[in-house]
C-alpha cells in the first residue's frame, strides 16, 4: 500500500472505507466528511450537547444495541421516528440526548479507524475541524466517505469531495496532489455551493424525497466552530454550538 498511502505528505486525501484502514494507522487524525447527510447531521445534533454513537447500516442490533446504552435509535427511513440521519430533524434535540444513529457510509468510515483521533468535518464546520486538526499533529487524512451504487461498491460524490476540499483549505503544511485538488474544486465551487449541492446527484435524490431542508443546512458554511470528536464509540462537540456562536457574531 505505500504507492497509496500519501505519507510523504503532511495533508492527505482519499476516498472511503479503504482509505480509513490505509491512512489511519499513519495519520495523527482523520476526518470523516459525508456532506449528505452523516457529517452534517452529527454537527447539528452534537452542536446542541447531544452524543451520537455511530453504528452499522441495516444491522438488526441496532436497537439492542441502543438499549444497552439507555440511548435512542435514529430512524434510518428519515420519515419515521423524531431523529434521524436528516439534519432538520435534529435541530430540536435534547442536550444529553444519547443517539445511536446508523449510516451506510459516515457510520462505517468512522467505526473503522481505530484508535486514531476521528473528528466530523462538514461545510457547517470546516474552518474550525481544520483548527482542531492541527492540534493533534501534522499527519491529517481527509476522507470523503462517497456513496454507494446498487451493488454496493463506492459513488464517487461531488458533495464529499469539495468538502474536503473546504476542510484542507485552511490546513497549513504539506498537500497531496489529491488533497491539492479537493481544495482547488471547493474554491472553484466556493461562491455556487448551494447551487452545486442542489444540482449534484445526492442533493437532487434528497430534494426529490422531500428534504430539501437538508440540502440547504449541509450547504451554510462555517457557521458552527463545533467540532465533533469520536470519543469512546460516540461522537461529542469539543466547541461551541452553532446557536451559540450566532450570538457572539
Amino acid at each position: 500500500m505505500a504507492f497509496y498511502d500519501q505519507a510523504e505528505f503532511d495533508v492527505r486525501c482519499e476516498w472511503g472505507l479503504k482509505a480509513v484502514e490505509v491512512l489511519a494507522p499513519i495519520s495523527d487524525v482523520v476526518v470523516i466528511v459525508d456532506i449528505l447527510s452523516f457529517s452534517t447531521a452529527i454537527e447539528v445534533a452534537t452542536g446542541r450537547g447531544a452524543q451520537v454513537f455511530p453504528y452499522r447500516w441495516k444491522d438488526e442490533s441496532a436497537n439492542e444495541y441502543a438499549k444497552s446504552l439507555g440511548a435512542e435509535l435514529a430512524d434510518t427511513s428519515r420519515t419515521k421516528g423524531r431523529w434521524s440521519l436528516s439534519p432538520a430533524s435534529l435541530i430540536s434535540i435534547p442536550k444529553n440526548t444519547k443517539l445511536v444513529l446508523p449510516s451506510p457510509n459516515g457510520s462505517a468510515l468512522s467505526l473503522a479507524t481505530g484508535k486514531t483521533p476521528t473528528l466530523a468535518g462538514s461545510f457547517r464546520n470546516a474552518q474550525a475541524i481544520a483548527d482542531a486538526c492541527q492540534n493533534f499533529g501534522k499527519r491529517i487524512s481527509i476522507i470523503a466517505a462517497g456513496e454507494k451504487w446498487s451493488d454496493g461498491s463506492l459513488r464517487p460524490a461531488l458533495e464529499d469531495w469539495i468538502g474536503a476540499g473546504a476542510i484542507i483549505s485552511f490546513l497549513k503544511g504539506s498537500l497531496s496532489p489529491e488533497a491539492e485538488l479537493a481544495k482547488e474544486s471547493f474554491l472553484s465551487a466556493k461562491d455556487s455551493l448551494a447551487g452545486k449541492l442542489r444540482q449534484c446527484s445526492s442533493g437532487k435524490e434528497l430534494i426529490e424525497r422531500g428534504f430539501e431542508t437538508d440540502v440547504e443546512f449541509a450547504t451554510e458554511f462555517n457557521v458552527s466552530i463545533g467540532v465533533p470528536t469520536l470519543k469512546g464509540g460516540c461522537y461529542v462537540s469539543t466547541a461551541l454550538a452553532p446557536t451559540e456562536l450566532k450570538a457572539l457574531l
